[in-house]
C-alpha cells in the first residue's frame, strides 16, 4: 500500500508539473503550431512593411529625379522681365537693338558706345535678372574706354523664348555677329566677358571664334561639377541636360584668359575655379578677391578694378579709334 500511494503521490506530482509551468514533449508538440502560426504572421506582416517602406522609398527617389530633370531649367534660369533702369538713367548713351538669332527668337541688347573706344566688351551676365542689374558693370567697362555691348539671353527683360544651354550659345552668338559684322569691329579688339553661368556662354563663345581677350569672373568647370557639391545625393551627371563643360573647352582657347574669383564664394568654391584655371591653355592669369559670389569680383574695390582695366589693356595694344556708328 505504501509503495502504492507513493506511487500515486509521484503521480500526481508529475500530473501538477504537468498542468503548471513544466512542459511536456506532447505539450510542446500541441503547441508548436500555434507558436509557428504567430511567427509566419509576423514575419508576413514585416515583411509586407518592408517591401511598403521600399516601395514609397523608391517612388519618392523616382519623384524627385522625374522633378529635376523635367523642372531643371526652373532650377538653373531665374529671368527677370522688368527692367527697372537703362544706361540711359546712369547718365551713358546707348542704342537698344533687337538681335535675331540663329535659331530664330529676338534679343534685346544694349550698346554703350565710348568716344576713342580702346575696343568692344562683349558682356555675358548670370543665370538671375536681366542686364539692367549689371549697369554698374557696364558703367565701369564704359570708363575704362570700352564700348560695351550687353545683352539679354532668352526669356530674360524683353527676349524672346525661353533660356536653355544652347539657347544661351546662340544668343552670344548674335551678340558676336551685330558687333563683328553690322558694327564692324575686329575680332582681336572684342573682349568677352562673363560672369558666373555668363563665363560658361563666353567660354563657348570663346572657342568657336578668336577674340582680343577672354574674361571670366566667378564661373564654375562646369554646371554638373556644381551641382555634386551641393546635391551630393542625386545623381546629378545623369540628370543634367543642361551642363556647361567649360572644362573641356578651355584648352582649346587660345586668347589671352583672365579668371577672378572670390576667395569666400560659398556658391562656386575657389577650388573649383582653380581647376578650370589649370585646364586653361596659355597665356593666363588669375586674381582671387575678397567678397563672396555676388559681392566680390573685379568691382570689389578700385584696386581690383584697375587690375581687369591693365589686363586688357595690355592685351589689346591697339591704338584707339573713333566710335564708327552704329546702324
Amino acid at each position: 500500500m505504501a509503495n502504492g500511494v507513493a506511487a500515486a503521490s509521484r503521480d500526481d506530482g508529475w500530473l501538477r508539473m504537468a498542468n503548471g509551468n513544466e512542459k511536456t514533449t506532447d505539450d510542446k508538440n500541441d503547441r508548436s503550431p500555434g507558436l509557428l502560426f504567430r511567427y509566419s504572421r509576423f514575419a508576413v506582416r514585416h515583411s509586407f512593411r518592408l517591401r511598403r517602406l521600399a516601395i514609397i522609398s523608391l517612388l519618392t527617389v523616382a519623384g524627385v529625379y522625374v522633378l529635376v530633370a523635367l523642372f531643371q531649367s526652373r532650377l538653373i534660369y531665374f529671368p527677370s522681365r522688368h527692367y527697372y533702369a537703362t544706361p540711359k538713367d546712369v547718365g551713358l548713351l546707348f542704342e537698344e537693338r533687337a538681335l535675331i538669332t540663329s535659331d530664330g527668337p529676338s534679343i534685346t541688347a544694349w550698346y554703350v558706345p565710348c568716344p576713342q573706344a580702346k575696343g568692344s566688351i562683349i558682356f555675358c551676365h548670370g543665370n538671375a535678372g536681366n542686364m539692367a542689374d549689371r549697369l554698374h558693370d557696364v558703367t565701369l567697362m564704359h570708363r575704362m574706354g570700352y564700348n560695351v555691348l550687353i545683352f539679354d539671353y532668352r526669356g530674360y527683360g524683353n527676349s524672346e523664348g525661353k533660356p536653355s544651354e544652347q539657347g544661351t550659345y546662340h544668343d552670344a552668338q548674335a551678340a558676336w555677329r551685330y558687333l563683328v559684322e553690322s558694327l564692324g569691329e575686329s575680332p582681336a579688339r572684342v573682349i568677352l566677358f562673363g560672369r558666373s553661368l555668363g563665363g560658361a556662354v563666353a567660354i563657348e563663345l570663346a572657342k568657336r571664334h578668336e577674340p582680343g581677350a577672354l574674361v571670366v569672373e566667378s564661373t564654375f568647370s562646369s554646371l554638373v561639377d556644381v551641382g555634386k557639391l551641393h546635391y551630393p545625393l542625386l545623381p546629378v551627371s545623369l540628370l543634367l541636360r543642361y551642363r556647361y563643360e567649360s572644362i573641356d573647352k578651355v584648352s582649346s582657347i587660345t586668347c589671352p584668359k583672365l579668371f577672378i574669383h572670390s576667395t569666400d564664394d560659398q556658391l562656386v568654391p575657389l577650388a573649383n575655379a582653380r581647376r578650370l584655371f589649370e585646364a586653361a591653355a596659355s597665356p593666363k592669369m588669375f586674381i582671387e578677391t575678397p567678397g563672396d559670389h555676388n559681392n566680390g569680383g573685379y568691382a570689389y574695390s578700385p584696386a581690383y578694378t584697375n587690375k581687369l582695366q591693365a589686363f586688357l589693356d595690355e592685351s589689346l595694344k591697339s591704338p584707339a579709334r573713333p566710335f564708327r556708328g552704329a546702324p
